[in-house]
């Protein structure tokens, strides 16, 4: 029995990574305001203008802004000392609507993005305009990947230590712990309750040729992450030598434009709506699909030669949200006979609340055959929290 391990933004996170939608839309808007002690905004680039100048009371200045709601905030409190109009102009109206509506996660802006089109293809009032308003839609979410994959090799690749660093405290180890093979040396004592009944002679075989000397596991990683955090958790690109190990940038890498540039868009073509898309017989529609991006690399076929092999394996789910803009590819591996088990690492609030419940849910969608998500499902009380880190900056 084999692993596939799925990794998503909520991994990076559990390293204490600003990689959340929060952190790189707070990160635009405090630089946006930055006026290092001043009175004055003057900022232009391809997303916003914003013009404002401060008088009266003398200690009132514009800093510590620090997100796009806290500058509305400023705007409304401090009308009597703002010196003319306080001017927000979006450049970009793809741009402008993540920023004001209730976005919380990269998924909610793919499922913004696809709303859009969708908007387009029914409300525009000719075929002439729905290919104006998708060219300027499309133009303006290249804007935004440019900008995110800006940040995050700003933020992430060159302002943290990403390799190998000292570890005193041995907080590598809380994750060296959970990410690992089926194996007689994971000492996972209920392995076999993850398994329907069926599945509990082949891996009791499997543990036993082990001990033997006898290894036949493969571990594979889907990594939906854009960051090489994963990699400190492998030797030389494997988890060991006697364990088959494959980790797939299955989104691209930061910092890769060349072999492996970032994928961002939508990829749910069970949609009832795809269709329609599909039919108007105009590329531009499909520009941002994942599954036209996939095929400019091998990274999805590697991923189907896993999932289709004759071999069988349990799913991890480790800080992925498993939305709907990611609907086709799960949905391939979730509903597949040889996916045996899908295990959920859920993340636990400081309040004590988590949202293991939200993810098996977000899974629910992927599933046509409700039985069957019941049944490969893993309940809570087998399940754990993914451990919490941090890593140093450089």
């Amino acid at each position: 029995m084999n692993r596939l391990v799925i990794i998503g933004n909520g991994f990076d996170l559990a390293h204490g990574l600003p990689t959340s939608y929060k952190n790189f839309i707070d990160d635009y808007w405090k630089k946006a305001c930055n006026t290092n002690g001043g009175k004055k905004i003057e900022h232009i680039d391809d997303f916003v203008k914003i013009n404002c100048e401060l008088r009266g009371r003398y200690n009132l200045t514009i800093d510590n802004i620090n997100s796009y709601k806290e500058l509305k905030q400023f705007r409304e409190r401090n009308r009597e000392d703002i010196s003319g109009n306080f001017e927000i102009g979006f450049k970009n109206s793809f741009f402008k609507k993540i920023c004001e509506n209730s976005i919380e996660n990269w998924v909610d802006i793919e499922n913004e993005y696809y709303r859009d089109l969708k908007r387009i293809v029914k409300l525009a009032s000719s075929s002439k305009e729905k290919k104006k308003q998708t060219i300027i839609l499309n133009q303006e979410f290249d804007q935004v990947k440019a900008l995110l994959e800006k940040y995050l090799k700003d933020n992430v690749l060159n302002s943290f230590q990403l390799g190998n660093f000292k570890d005193p405290k041995g907080e590598i180890f809380k994750f060296s712990n959970v990410i690992k093979p089926i194996s007689i040396f994971s000492n996972e004592d209920k392995i076999l309750e993850e398994f329907s009944k069926e599945d509990h002679a082949e891996i009791t075989s499997q543990l036993n040729k082990e001990k033997l000397g006898m290894t036949e596991t493969k571990l594979f990683f889907l990594n939906f992450n854009y960051t090489p955090t994963l990699y400190r958790y492998l030797h030389n690109g494997k988890y060991n030598e006697k364990v088959e190990t494959s980790i797939n940038f299955i989104h691209g890498e930061i910092g890769n434009i060349i072999e492996n540039k970032i994928n961002f868009g939508f990829g749910d073509e069970m949609d009832d709506d795809y269709k329609t898309i599909e039919n108007l017989d105009d590329n531009e529609y499909l520009k941002n699909f994942k599954s036209f991006q996939y095929l400019q690399n091998s990274n999805y076929k590697q991923l189907l030669d896993f999932v289709e092999s004759d071999q069988k394996f349990q799913v991890y789910i480790m800080g992925h949200s498993c939305g709907l803009s990611d609907r086709t590819m799960l949905n391939t591996i979730f509903e597949h006979p040889n996916c045996r088990s899908i295990k959920v690492f859920y993340h636990q609030r400081e309040d004590g609340t988590d949202n293991y419940t939200e993810i098996i849910q977000n899974i629910s969608r992927h599933f046509n055959k409700k039985k069957l998500m019941r049944e490969k499902i893993v309940n809570k009380t087998l399940c754990q929290p993914l451990p919490q880190i941090q890593l140093p900056k450089k």
